[in-house]
């Protein structure tokens, strides 16, 4: 991934249009190299889980910044990313991708349920905490990941007190598990194997998070 790493730390100093279509060839080539370690997790995420069909390029997100509503008007992204969607209604969920020197980390997240899938998980989780507490304190998921992330209630949610025993997982409005990885690691020439390995670690805790979406309070298919 040196190629890749190489263009996107110039565009970090030269986020500019004008620095950009002289170095296209250049970015098309690290886009290309990243392209094949995203087919390679690509396909190995097909043995370890049922995900989209999709080939690497779709997988990938566009280079270019939706800059009409920000603040920060560079135009391109300073890092690779993209999406892998888990298929059929029993997998909810996703994972995502984020390669940048001294950022690199990769994501299972339900990032913003919607209304709807935000109460019933609270309702599962209100009535017992333990099978997601069990996920979150295996020594392996602390090791790997440390702790559920995401954006978090100052105060209670609506229809519960503020003494419930599992308030502060009925805080969270969002889910969100990283595994960061250092520079070399991502340079390494096994690196798609990592990325798998930690995708495989996160399953228990998306298929626990499907399987509240999936069944009512008393689990039962819904």
């Amino acid at each position: 991934m040196k190629k890749a790493f190489d263009f996107l730390q110039d565009l970090k100093e030269n986020n500019n249009r004008e620095w950009f279509e002289k170095h296209r060839a250049t970015y098309e080539v690290a886009r290309d190299e990243m392209a094949v370690l995203v087919q390679k997790i690509l396909d190995g995420m097909k043995e370890q889980d049922v995900i989209e069909q999709v080939e690497a390029r779709k997988s990938m997100q566009r280079i270019y910044r939706d800059i009409r509503f920000s603040k920060d008007k560079t135009p391109y992204k300073q890092h690779f990313g993209g999406k892998i969607t888990r298929a059929t209604k029993y997998r909810r969920g996703g994972y995502y991708f984020h390669l940048e020197p001294g950022n690199t980390f990769v994501v299972a997240a339900f990032w913003n349920p919607n209304k709807e899938d935000l109460a019933w998980i609270r309702s599962h989780i209100a009535m017992d905490a333990s099978p997601l507490e069990a996920i979150v304190n295996d020594p392996i998921f602390k090791k790997e990941f440390g702790e559920i992330e995401g954006e978090k209630l100052k105060n209670k949610p609506k229809g519960y007190e503020i003494d419930h025993p599992n308030i502060e997982w009925l805080k969270y409005k969002q889910f969100l598990v990283f595994k960061h990885f250092s520079d070399e690691e991502a340079l390494s020439p096994n690196f798609h194997k990592k990325v798998l390995k930690a995708f495989a670690q996160m399953m228990p805790f998306l298929n626990y998070m499907s399987e509240i979406l999936t069944t009512d309070l008393n689990g039962e298919e819904i």
